[in-house]
C-alpha cells in the first residue's frame, strides 16, 4: 500500500467505539453523515465520548482498559515499572522485561502514539467543522474547549513520554504533500508550551461546574489542573534535565522558574476559588482516606472517569481493578495484582512524624506483634497497602510463610498442629498487596465476565490533594517556602500526621510518593526529576512474616531482591525519553530517533 494512502487511512475515520453506560452514559456514533453529526447537540457528545472512551489513558497510564482483544491489564504497568510495586501475575511480562532490561529500540511499553494520533484527528474535526453548525453559539464555544482540553491531554501523555512529537491541529487530507503529512517532530518546549497555553485558554471557556447528566466532561478546573501538572513537569525537565538533539528535546535551564510560576498560578486558582477541598468526612482517618476513593463525586474530585459496574463498558469488557488487585484468591485464583516493596512500605512515617525504616538487625532481635510492628503508622499506610492480619471481608489475611514448631524448627510445607505453614495469601512475594481503590463489597470469587469486569469506582484524573502538592512543589522551587509549607501540612492534617515545622523537597517528595501512591504519579515524578537512573536501578526487598506456633507472634527477616535474582532492576539514561521505534522512523523519515537508541 502506499506510504501516503496508509497514513490517512490510520488517521481516518470517527472515534467510534461501543459504550454502554461509560464515562458519560451516552453511546457514542457510528458511520452517521457529517451534516447530522454537526447539527445535532446529541450526536456531537456521542462524538466527543467516543474520544473520551479511546482515552484509555485517563485510566493510570493504560494503554487499553477495557477491550478483551487488548491487555486490559496494563492499568498496572505504571506501577509495576516504579518503586512502589512489583507484579506477581504472569499478565506482567512486558512489565517485568522493561523493568529489568530497560526499554529497547523496539519500544513496546506504555506507549501512546498511534492511538492518540486518531483521537487527535477526530478533535481536530470537530473543532474545524463544529463552528459553521446551525447550533447555538454557546453550545459549540463549550463543545470545541472540550475537545481542545482533550486533544491538550493527549499531546501531554505523549510529551511525557517521548519529549517533542509532531504537533497536528488540523485535519489533514490525502491531496497535501508529503511533507504536510510525514511531518517532522516538534520541540519537547513547544509541546508543553502548547498544552500550557491551551489549558489555560479553555479554562477561561469551560464551565467551572457540569450537571449530573454530564459530570465526567470537563470543567474549568480541570483545564486548571492539567496546566498545573504540565507546567510543574516543564519546570522540572528545565531544571534537572539536559537539552539534545538540538533543543528538539529538554528546556533551557533558565526557563524552569517561569515553568514553576505557571503551574503555582493554576493551582492557586483551584485552591483560592474554593470549589474544592480535601475530603475529611470521616472520622477514622484510615477509613476516610480509604472512602476517598470510593466516594463518587467527592469534593476532592476535580476530573475522573467513571464506572457503574457494568460487565461490558466497552467492545465486551470492562473496569476490572477490584478482580486483579484484591486479595488472593481471585475467581482466577489468583490476586494482589501489585507488591508493594518494603521500601515503598518505609516512606510512610510514624503518626508522631518519626521515620518507621525497619532495621534487619532489630527486626531479627525478637519476636513481633502487627500491633508493634505497623501500629505507629501513617493512617494512609493503613488505607492503602494490605498485609498480615489486615481485616478483609470477615476474615483477617495471612501472609506468613513458615510456621516455627514448638521444638524450634520452622516447617514451610503441609501443617503443624492444624495450622497451614503458609497463610492464604501470595507469602513468598512482597508481604503486602495494594489496598487503595478496592471496593470490600466486590465480590471478586466471580469468574464469569460480571465477575470480573463488575468494578464501580470512578478512576480520579486530577485531585485536590495533587494540586496542593503541586503548589507546594512549585513554590519550593521558587523560594517560596512558607507557601510550600502551608499547603504541604493541608495534606498532613488531613492524614492525621503532625505538621511540618520546615519544608525540604526531600519532604515533599516522600509525601506526594505516599500520598498519590498508586495513582500513576510516582514513575513519571521520578522521570521528570531525573531520579530515575538512581532509584529504579536497584534491587528491591520484601518482607517475610514466619508465625511463632508457642506466641502468635511473628519472627520478621529481610526478603532480598523479590524481583528476581537473575536481572536487577535498571533504568539507564536513556529511558528518561521512550524510542520512537525503529517502524515510526521508517515511516515517516522525518521522525528522529531519540538519544541512545541505536
Amino acid at each position: 500500500m502506499n506510504r501516503k494512502i496508509f497514513y490517512i487511512l490510520m488517521l481516518a475515520g470517527l472515534v467510534v467505539s461501543a459504550c454502554q453506560k461509560d464515562v458519560l452514559d451516552k453511546a457514542p456514533l457510528d458511520i452517521i453523515p457529517d451534516n447530522m453529526i454537526w447539527n445535532d447537540q446529541s450526536l456531537v457528545n456521542s462524538y466527543l465520548t467516543g474520544a473520551y472512551v479511546n482515552t484509555s489513558v485517563l485510566t493510570n497510564d493504560s494503554e487499553d482498559v477495557q477491550n478483551t482483544s487488548k491487555p486490559f491489564f496494563t492499568m498496572f504497568f505504571v506501577n509495576n515499572v516504579s518503586d512502589e510495586s512489583k507484579s506477581t501475575s504472569n499478565f506482567s511480562g512486558n512489565a517485568y522485561r522493561f523493568k529489568t532490561e530497560g526499554l529497547k529500540i523496539s519500544g513496546g511499553m506504555m506507549e501512546w502514539w498511534e492511538k492518540p494520533y486518531v483521537i487527535i484527528r477526530s478533535l481536530n474535526e470537530l473543532i474545524e467543522k463544529l463552528p459553521s453548525s446551525t447550533l447555538s453559539d454557546d453550545f459549540k464555544k463549550e463543545k470545541i474547549a472540550e475537545a481542545r482540553f482533550l486533544r491538550a491531554f493527549n499531546y501531554f501523555n505523549m510529551v511525557k513520554r517521548y519529549g517533542g512529537v509532531p504537533l497536528i491541529t488540523k485535519v489533514q487530507s490525502i491531496s497535501e504533500p508529503e511533507a504536510e503529512l510525514f511531518k517532522p517532530r516538534n520541540s519537547e518546549k513547544e509541546l508543553y508550551d502548547y498544552v500550557i497555553k491551551e489549558s489555560l485558554e479553555i479554562s477561561e471557556i469551560l464551565p467551572p461546574v457540569q450537571e449530573d447528566a454530564d459530570w465526567g466532561r470537563p470543567t474549568r478546573y480541570a483545564a486548571l489542573a492539567l496546566a498545573s501538572r504540565a507546567a510543574l513537569y516543564a519546570g522540572s525537565i528545565a531544571k534537572y534535565g539536559t537539552v539534545q538533539l538540538n533543543g528538539l528535546l529538554g528546556i533551557p535551564a533558565s526557563e524552569s522558574a517561569a515553568y514553576f510560576e505557571q503551574s503555582s498560578q493554576a493551582s492557586k486558582k483551584i485552591i483560592d476559588e474554593g470549589k474544592f477541598r480535601l475530603y475529611n468526612e470521616v472520622p477514622d482517618k484510615v477509613m476516610n482516606f480509604r472512602n476517598l476513593f470510593l466516594t463518587k463525586k467527592n469534593s476532592e474530585v476535580i476530573f475522573a472517569k467513571q464506572h457503574d459496574g457494568s460487565d461490558k463498558d466497552f467492545a465486551g469488557a470492562g473496569w476490572s481493578y477490584d478482580y486483579f488487585q484484591c486479595p488472593y484468591p481471585n475467581g482466577w485464583a489468583n490476586g494482589i495484582h501489585d507488591a508493594p516493596y518494603l521500601e515503598f512500605v518505609e516512606s510512610f512515617e510514624n503518626v508522631d512524624g518519626s521515620p518507621s525504616k525497619l532495621d534487619p538487625a532489630t527486626l531479627s532481635s525478637k519476636l513481633w506483634t502487627i500491633q508493634e510492628l505497623w501500629g505507629k503508622k501513617d493512617p494512609r499506610f493503613h488505607a492503602t497497602v494490605y498485609t498480615q492480619e489486615t481485616s478483609w471481608q470477615g476474615r483477617k489475611l495471612q501472609f506468613y510463610n513458615g510456621v516455627r514448631t514448638s521444638e524450634g524448627t520452622i516447617t514451610t510445607t503441609g501443617s503443624y498442629k492444624g495450622i497451614l505453614a503458609n497463610g492464604d495469601q501470595k507469602s513468598t512475594q512482597t508481604g503486602f498487596g495494594v489496598l487503595k481503590y478496592l471496593d470490600e463489597s466486590k465480590d471478586n470469587g466471580n469468574s464469569s465476565t460480571a465477575g470480573i469486569f463488575g468494578s464501580k469506582q470512578d478512576y480520579i484524573v486530577f485531585r485536590y490533594a495533587e494540586i496542593l502538592l503541586n503548589y507546594a512543589e512549585a513554590s519550593f522551587e521558587l523560594q517560596k517556602e512558607d507557601q510550600a509549607l502551608w499547603a504541604l501540612n493541608e495534606i498532613r492534617d488531613r492524614a492525621g500526621i503532625p505538621d511540618l515545622t520546615a519544608v525540604t523537597m526531600e519532604k515533599i517528595r516522600n509525601e506526594r510518593k505516599v500520598e498519590l501512591s498508586f495513582e500513576g504519579h510516582r514513575y513519571w515524578d521520578l522521570r521528570r526529576w531525573r531520579l530515575a537512573e538512581e532509584i529504579l536501578s536497584k534491587d528491591m526487598r520484601g518482607l517475610r512474616y514466619v508465625l511463632d506456633y508457642a506466641t502468635g507472634k511473628y519472627i520478621l527477616s529481610i526478603r532480598e531482591k523479590v524481583d528476581g535474582t537473575v536481572r536487577s532492576p535498571i533504568f539507564l539514561k536513556m529511558n528518561y525519553y521512550f524510542p520512537i521505534t525503529l517502524a515510526r522512523t521508517a515511516n515517516n523519515k522525518a521522525l528522529v530517533e531519540n538519544p541512545g537508541y541505536n
